[in-house]
């Protein structure tokens, strides 16, 4: 499980787990752990999660009035819920002239969102508190085409907290689609994070960890130091841009020089990546080390 920070790309939360451990099982201390990681000086927060995050214990956190009083405030979030029977029968019952169109896919499938009116019976809803907000999609197919199973239309939900318009809610919704999924994409198949290493569980929590840490380290160094055009770009690109470039390191009168076969762009990236990640060491240091006032070992 892997909480994201969407605007700066990092990791900010994880759990490793056994692989017989359901997704919907305690996402609230991977939520709890990715709130508490972020800046305090934060204005705004927000939660967006598939239907393993549709769970009473997450929900009654993110929703609890006592977030309001903590640094960067309330909590307002998005999460697609289970259609469970009586939720997917409240959405089919809601009428033809309430769903409005808000998208169109590039096969003609419309994206329509319409109010559902349902307030469901479990005992977390509390009397006292103001009920979640239910909006449905419905995905309907031009005429005389079909989904898969036969069907010319598709039913969703989102549950939130938010009063958005529908339209721009389900989108931004979707857009944990480019966020989440590609670090999942990036950390399993290119970084090694899929390729588990051990029989032991603890071992292959930390080569999972590491394979994060390094996910961060790429991210920050495509938002810090790429160009604006550049900060996009995949793992494959991103090896291209910065990590395969030949080189040849020589020495001259005691000085260390590297030589590259580079275009100069790529010189100028990787003098950006020096510059932001600047290591000081011997030969950069103020004073060289072990060269005190007293002379060399003073």
């Amino acid at each position: 499980m892997v909480a994201v920070w969407a605007e700066a790309d990092l990791v900010v939360a994880d759990e490793f787990r056994d692989g017989n451990v359901p997704a919907k099982q305690d996402p609230l201390t991977c939520a709890q752990l990715a709130f508490a990681a972020l800046p305090s000086d934060l204005t705004a927060r927000y939660f967006r999660g598939d239907s393993a995050c549709h769970e009473n214990g997450l929900l009654d956190w993110l929703k609890d009035p006592a977030r309001a009083q903590e640094p960067g405030g309330a909590i307002g979030f998005a999460v697609s819920a289970v259609l469970s029977p009586p939720l997917a029968a409240a959405v089919r019952e809601v009428e033809d002239k309430a769903w409005k169109t808000f998208g169109k896919e590039d096969d003609g499938t419309l994206r329509q969102w319409a109010e559902v009116d349902f307030v469901p019976g479990e005992k977390s809803e509390h009397k006292d508190r103001q009920p979640l907000r239910y909006v449905g999609l419905r995905l309907l197919k031009p005429q005389g085409v079909l989904f898969a199973d036969g069907s010319d239309r598709h039913f969703h939900a989102v549950v939130t907290n938010r009063k958005l318009d529908g339209g721009l809610l389900l989108n931004w919704h979707r857009e944990k689609a480019g966020t989440v999924e590609h670090v999942h994409d990036e950390v399993k198949n290119w970084l090694g994070g899929g390729h588990l290493p051990s029989q032991h569980f603890a071992a292959n929590a930390a080569w999972f960890k590491l394979a994060l840490l390094t996910y961060n380290l790429v991210s920050a160094t495509r938002g810090l130091c790429f160009a604006a055009e550049e900060r996009t770009v995949r793992m494959k690109k991103f090896r291209l841009l910065l990590i395969h470039t030949a080189g040849r390191m020589n020495r001259n009168n005691c000085v260390m020089g590297l030589r590259l076969c580079a275009s100069p762009e790529t010189i100028a990236r990787m003098q950006k990546v020096w510059a932001v990640f600047a290591l000081p060491t011997q030969a950069t240091a103020a004073v060289p080390l072990g060269r005190g006032k007293g002379g060399p070992g003073g």
